[in-house]
């Protein structure tokens, strides 16, 4: 109710109301955690995009894991949480993005993917994951896991 009238009190007042994206903090039997790194700046970051018609958001955010890491797994239906970024745009400005995180339980890594060869990925602990990636509030949700 909290983020439905922040929203609508920034429509009102002709601010930008952040684009939502979902995220998958994805987390293999161990506890290691899965990034990426970004096709364009090569930052660290977790696998996230738009959400999709007829998915849950969940099920978008594993969709992601799969095109931008390979991973095969399960995704939670409940939020494990969110952050904030701003997307830089090919026009030169950026937009502010809203992006609902759920956790992804790796069961498998194919070699084959469709972002293959346009990404990195790596595993790492919470501890390591939560310093390469640039976004505060992301890298708490990553060491909240090695609690």
């Amino acid at each position: 109710m909290i983020a439905r009238l922040r929203d609508r009190l920034a429509r009102l007042l002709g601010a930008r109301v952040p684009a939502l994206q979902v995220g998958a903090l994805c987390v293999d039997d161990t506890g290691r955690v899965l990034l990426v790194t970004s096709r364009d700046t090569r930052r660290w970051i977790i696998p996230k995009g738009w959400p999709m018609p007829g998915r849950s958001l969940a099920q978008a955010a594993l969709q992601e894991a799969w095109e931008e890491a390979g991973v095969r797994g399960r995704a939670e239906e409940r939020r494990l949480g969110r952050y904030r970024y701003d997307k830089r745009q090919p026009q030169g400005f950026s937009i502010p993005v809203d992006v609902q995180v759920f956790l992804i339980r790796v069961e498998g890594l194919a070699d084959d993917y469709p972002e293959r060869g346009q990404r990195n990925r790596e595993w790492l602990t919470p501890v390591e994951a939560a310093a390469r990636v640039a976004e505060p509030r992301l890298a708490r949700l990553i060491r909240r896991l090695a609690a």
